[in-house]
């Protein structure tokens, strides 16, 4: 029997009374899809992750040589910077960025929903989440709700419906990105600086009122799993408000950590002020060290970008190895990993990028088992006699051990880790039940030999019941 839907107030002590249901602590992996108006030009003028370029050159060089694709509209405002050199040469001095909207709808006819839904299905994904509005303001669906300054600033064709749609029928579920506290068609001041993120944040009756009615018109229509916000959201709404008419609703459905409503600085770098209520956080293109105690989500692109950046080849995009090891360490931690697409405006993706995802499909096909529907360790970590990483999950009375590396030797020797009398071990996609013996705190396991050369072998210890 489904369980009694629960009623929530729109108070704080309510709100907080939402569990964090178990399909989200299982899914484990998510693909994120960033697609707009900036899909159209495609182009970022850098192609270096955004922390090594703060790192490196500061703050300024970050923004105007910003790597993601999607702030293409900002980066676009420093007249003497790459991104305005690059679109005068090839669009003209006269052609605004609200110019992209006819050429996006006309290229996002040729889209086909289920090509996304089969490709993530086959990635291992158990949810996807769409960019339903970024920062330029545009809406990938056909609101209601008009827009406060240039009219059918918006899609014709239902592009957040037909997503949605398509990766139900393809078991995932799907969830919806809207960018509450920044919106470059209201306030078009140029973002230079840190400070201005936040300055930069909209407010006032009228913009709450209509970044409340879009949430709440994503609610109705689409019953999205997740509600994930950006960038902050209008210092004057009432988010618990919003929060417990999305879970009257949505009683399974998950937010992310960022609606503040007002500025406090971020608990570490990659994280962004934390709202009032949320289920997880969402660390951007960074990781935790150390297993975490409330559930979060590393968001990063398969490349520096999350919108689609014509620029990227090999050197820039992920492999599925690299992707497979970083989706290993994140659920050791309590964690999941939410991987962005960037689609080209006719909704084709990449080559490369769906040679990773196809990758890191193939692996979770054998090894799925120690990341779906798992837990942390006790510890996250240890290391083999010869330097080979190793990652633990558990479900009951079952450890994995994961080793980031194709072992050379017969003999692996785990570190720092105990085995009990009568425990089978066995790597996953065989079916040997592998020797095993204890050498003080180290167990040393006998593989098959020899092993294919994967980026992770996992191995199963479970005691027969």
């Amino acid at each position: 029997m489904a369980p009694e839907p629960q009623h929530y107030e729109s108070t704080l002590e309510s709100v907080r009374r939402h569990p964090l249901p178990d399909w989200y602590q299982n899914a484990k992996l998510g693909i994120f899809v960033h697609r707009g108006l900036y899909s159209v030009p495609g182009w970022a003028a850098s192609r270096k992750d955004p922390y090594s370029i703060i790192a490196e050159r500061g703050f300024d060089a970050y923004f105007r040589e910003n790597p993601y694709a999607e702030w293409y509209l900002n980066s676009l405002k420093f007249d003497d910077g790459p991104t305005r050199a690059y679109h005068d040469r090839t669009f003209g001095k006269h052609f605004v960025y609200e110019d992209f909207q006819p050429i996006f709808e006309s290229e996002a006819r040729k889209w086909v929903p289920d090509d996304w839904a089969q490709l993530f299905h086959k990635a291992g994904a158990g949810y996807v989440v769409l960019t339903a509005k970024h920062t330029d303001g545009y809406l990938l669906w056909p609101s209601q709700v008009a827009n406060l300054a240039r009219p059918g600033y918006q899609s014709r064709r239902d592009l957040v419906g037909e997503f949605v749609a398509a990766a139900r029928v393809r078991g995932l579920r799907a969830g919806l990105y809207y960018s509450g506290g920044m919106d470059w068609l209201l306030n078009p001041q140029r973002i230079d600086a840190p400070e201005k993120i936040y300055s930069t944040i909209l407010d006032g009756p009228e913009y709450v009122e209509y970044a409340d009615a879009h949430w709440r018109e994503l609610i109705d229509r689409y019953r999205p799993s997740v509600m994930w916000g950006d960038i902050m959201y209008p210092p004057g709404a009432n988010t618990l408000e919003l929060f417990s008419y999305y879970y009257n609703r949505v009683q399974d459905g998950v937010i992310n950590d960022r609606f503040a409503t007002r500025f406090t600085p971020p608990r570490r770098p990659g994280l962004q002020p934390p709202s009032i209520h949320y289920d997880f956080v969402t660390p951007e293109y960074t990781s935790f060290d150390e297993i975490q105690a409330e559930k979060w989500e590393n968001c990063r692109g398969i490349s520096s970008s999350f919108g689609y950046n014509q620029a990227d080849d090999e050197d820039s995009y992920l492999s599925a190895g690299t992707v497979i090891r970083m989706l290993v360490d994140i659920v050791s931690k309590n964690g999941n990993l939410l991987l962005n697409v960037g689609p080209r405006a006719d909704g084709s993706i990449h080559e490369l990028q769906r040679k990773c995802l196809l990758g890191l499909g193939a692996w979770l096909d054998v090894n799925g088992e120690a990341i779906w529907g798992t837990r942390p360790w006790s510890r996250a970590e240890s290391m083999t006699s010869a330097g080979v990483p190793v990652r633990f999950t558990r479900k009951e009375n079952t450890l994995y051990a994961m080793l980031l590396d194709t072992p050379q030797e017969v003999e692996v020797r785990i570190r720092s880790l105990r085995a009990v009398a009568g425990v089978e071990v066995r790597l996953l996609g065989s079916d040997e039940r592998l020797k095993w013996r204890q050498s003080g705190d180290d167990l040393i396991v006998r593989l098959p030999a020899p092993l294919p050369d994967h980026p992770a072998h996992a191995l199963r210890m479970s005691v027969p019941t």
